[in-house]
Protein backbone atom coordinates (compact mmCIF):
# COMPACT_ATOMS: atom_id res chain seq x y z
CA UNK A 1 0.00 0.00 0.00
CA UNK A 2 2.43 2.36 0.40
CA UNK A 3 4.03 1.58 -2.79
CA UNK A 4 0.99 2.78 -4.16
CA UNK A 5 0.33 5.72 -2.19
CA UNK A 6 4.19 6.90 -3.20
CA UNK A 7 2.91 6.77 -7.11
CA UNK A 8 -0.03 8.31 -6.60
CA UNK A 9 1.67 11.44 -5.14
CA UNK A 10 4.73 11.62 -7.70
CA UNK A 11 1.98 10.68 -10.36
CA UNK A 12 0.05 14.59 -8.43
CA UNK A 13 3.36 15.95 -8.79
CA UNK A 14 3.69 15.29 -12.49
CA UNK A 15 0.54 16.90 -13.17
CA UNK A 16 0.77 19.73 -11.12
CA UNK A 17 4.52 20.38 -12.57
CA UNK A 18 3.22 19.68 -16.53
CA UNK A 19 0.42 22.14 -15.21
CA UNK A 20 2.55 24.73 -14.41
CA UNK A 21 5.26 24.37 -17.28
CA UNK A 22 1.64 24.65 -20.01
CA UNK A 23 0.59 27.45 -17.78
CA UNK A 24 3.91 29.13 -17.36
CA UNK A 25 4.75 32.31 -19.70
CA UNK A 26 7.71 30.74 -22.56
CA UNK A 27 11.05 32.44 -21.29
CA UNK A 28 12.37 34.92 -23.88
CA UNK A 29 15.97 36.45 -23.80
CA UNK A 30 16.27 40.17 -23.37
CA UNK A 31 17.35 40.49 -27.02
CA UNK A 32 14.37 38.78 -28.21
CA UNK A 33 12.07 40.83 -26.57
CA UNK A 34 13.89 43.74 -27.78
CA UNK A 35 13.24 42.11 -31.34
CA UNK A 36 9.47 41.66 -31.07
CA UNK A 37 9.23 45.76 -29.39
CA UNK A 38 11.07 46.80 -32.26
CA UNK A 39 9.05 44.79 -35.08
CA UNK A 40 5.92 46.17 -33.32
CA UNK A 41 7.06 49.75 -33.37
CA UNK A 42 7.93 48.76 -36.65
CA UNK A 43 4.77 47.51 -37.82
CA UNK A 44 2.86 50.81 -35.88
CA UNK A 45 5.10 53.72 -38.03
CA UNK A 46 3.91 51.64 -40.66
CA UNK A 47 0.50 51.56 -39.73
CA UNK A 48 0.84 55.53 -38.51
CA UNK A 49 1.93 55.97 -42.10
CA UNK A 50 -0.60 54.84 -43.83
CA UNK A 51 -3.36 56.92 -41.81
CA UNK A 52 -1.34 60.13 -42.54
CA UNK A 53 -1.20 59.49 -46.35
CA UNK A 54 -4.92 58.15 -46.45
CA UNK A 55 -5.37 61.67 -44.43
CA UNK A 56 -3.22 63.67 -47.22
CA UNK A 57 -4.84 62.62 -50.24
CA UNK A 58 -6.14 65.27 -51.81
CA UNK A 59 -9.55 63.87 -52.44
CA UNK A 60 -10.22 63.20 -48.48
CA UNK A 61 -8.56 65.94 -47.67
CA UNK A 62 -11.00 67.89 -49.31
CA UNK A 63 -14.11 66.08 -48.54
CA UNK A 64 -12.98 66.38 -45.02
CA UNK A 65 -12.05 69.96 -45.06
CA UNK A 66 -14.64 71.74 -47.34
CA UNK A 67 -15.50 75.04 -45.94
CA UNK A 68 -18.35 76.70 -48.72
CA UNK A 69 -18.67 80.32 -49.05
CA UNK A 70 -14.62 81.34 -48.59
CA UNK A 71 -12.00 81.97 -50.94
CA UNK A 72 -9.96 79.95 -53.38
CA UNK A 73 -7.02 81.49 -51.60
CA UNK A 74 -8.24 80.90 -48.23
CA UNK A 75 -8.87 77.27 -49.31
CA UNK A 76 -5.55 76.91 -50.27
CA UNK A 77 -3.84 77.90 -47.29
CA UNK A 78 -6.17 75.23 -45.36
CA UNK A 79 -5.36 72.78 -47.45
CA UNK A 80 -2.15 73.01 -47.01
CA UNK A 81 -1.76 73.92 -43.70
CA UNK A 82 -3.60 70.82 -42.61
CA UNK A 83 -0.84 68.40 -45.27
CA UNK A 84 1.83 70.36 -43.30
CA UNK A 85 0.08 69.37 -39.91
CA UNK A 86 -0.85 66.24 -40.80
CA UNK A 87 2.59 65.49 -42.08
CA UNK A 88 4.62 67.22 -38.91
CA UNK A 89 2.54 65.17 -36.44
CA UNK A 90 4.00 61.92 -37.66
CA UNK A 91 7.30 63.21 -38.34
CA UNK A 92 8.75 60.94 -35.22
CA UNK A 93 7.95 57.92 -37.35
CA UNK A 94 10.86 58.58 -39.64
CA UNK A 95 12.92 57.06 -36.64
CA UNK A 96 11.31 53.62 -37.40
CA UNK A 97 10.55 52.82 -40.92
CA UNK A 98 13.17 52.88 -44.09
CA UNK A 99 14.65 55.99 -45.71
CA UNK A 100 13.11 55.08 -48.64
CA UNK A 101 9.98 54.89 -47.36
CA UNK A 102 10.42 58.53 -45.30
CA UNK A 103 11.18 60.13 -48.72
CA UNK A 104 8.02 58.78 -50.44
CA UNK A 105 5.58 59.99 -47.83
CA UNK A 106 7.72 63.61 -48.05
CA UNK A 107 7.24 63.69 -51.31
CA UNK A 108 3.56 63.17 -51.22
CA UNK A 109 3.38 65.57 -48.98
CA UNK A 110 5.59 68.27 -51.07
CA UNK A 111 3.41 66.84 -54.17
CA UNK A 112 0.20 67.94 -52.57
CA UNK A 113 0.81 70.97 -51.23
CA UNK A 114 2.31 71.82 -54.85
CA UNK A 115 -0.74 71.01 -56.63
CA UNK A 116 -3.11 73.07 -54.39
CA UNK A 117 -0.87 75.83 -55.25
CA UNK A 118 -0.39 75.57 -58.87
CA UNK A 119 -4.24 75.40 -59.48
CA UNK A 120 -4.96 78.14 -57.13
CA UNK A 121 -2.57 80.03 -59.32
CA UNK A 122 -3.56 79.64 -62.47
CA UNK A 123 -7.55 80.52 -60.63
CA UNK A 124 -9.09 83.79 -60.68
CA UNK A 125 -8.50 86.05 -58.07
CA UNK A 126 -12.80 85.86 -57.16
CA UNK A 127 -12.61 82.09 -57.30
CA UNK A 128 -14.58 79.94 -55.23
CA UNK A 129 -13.29 77.29 -52.59
CA UNK A 130 -15.83 75.15 -54.60
CA UNK A 131 -14.35 76.09 -57.99
CA UNK A 132 -10.62 75.24 -56.49
CA UNK A 133 -11.29 71.82 -54.94
CA UNK A 134 -13.59 71.08 -58.38
CA UNK A 135 -10.43 72.29 -60.25
CA UNK A 136 -7.91 70.16 -58.23
CA UNK A 137 -10.10 66.95 -58.52
CA UNK A 138 -10.44 67.31 -62.03
CA UNK A 139 -6.97 67.47 -62.76
CA UNK A 140 -6.41 64.09 -60.21
CA UNK A 141 -8.90 62.63 -62.05
CA UNK A 142 -7.46 63.16 -65.52
CA UNK A 143 -4.01 61.94 -64.66
CA UNK A 144 -4.89 58.42 -62.91
CA UNK A 145 -1.92 56.95 -63.89
CA UNK A 146 0.03 59.24 -61.85
CA UNK A 147 -1.35 58.73 -58.59
CA UNK A 148 2.08 59.32 -56.29
CA UNK A 149 -0.83 58.07 -53.47
CA UNK A 150 -1.69 54.72 -54.49
CA UNK A 151 2.18 54.25 -54.81
CA UNK A 152 3.44 55.00 -51.33
CA UNK A 153 0.58 53.18 -50.07
CA UNK A 154 1.54 50.27 -51.72
CA UNK A 155 5.38 50.94 -51.20
CA UNK A 156 4.77 51.06 -47.34
CA UNK A 157 2.43 47.92 -47.62
CA UNK A 158 5.34 46.11 -49.15
CA UNK A 159 7.69 47.22 -46.26
CA UNK A 160 5.08 45.89 -43.87
CA UNK A 161 4.71 42.78 -45.77
CA UNK A 162 8.88 42.33 -45.33
CA UNK A 163 8.79 43.04 -41.99
CA UNK A 164 5.93 40.82 -40.74
CA UNK A 165 7.48 37.93 -42.60
CA UNK A 166 10.69 38.33 -40.74
CA UNK A 167 10.99 35.40 -38.19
Amino acid sequence: MELSIISFVISILAIIVSVLSLLRKPSVTPVQEEAINSKGLRLQAYERLVLLCERIAIPNLIHRLNIPNISAVEMKIILAENIRQEFDHNSTQQLYVTPVIWDAVRNLKEQNIMLVNQVAASMPADASSGELNKKILEIMMSQPDSNLHEMVLQSINFEARKLMDKK
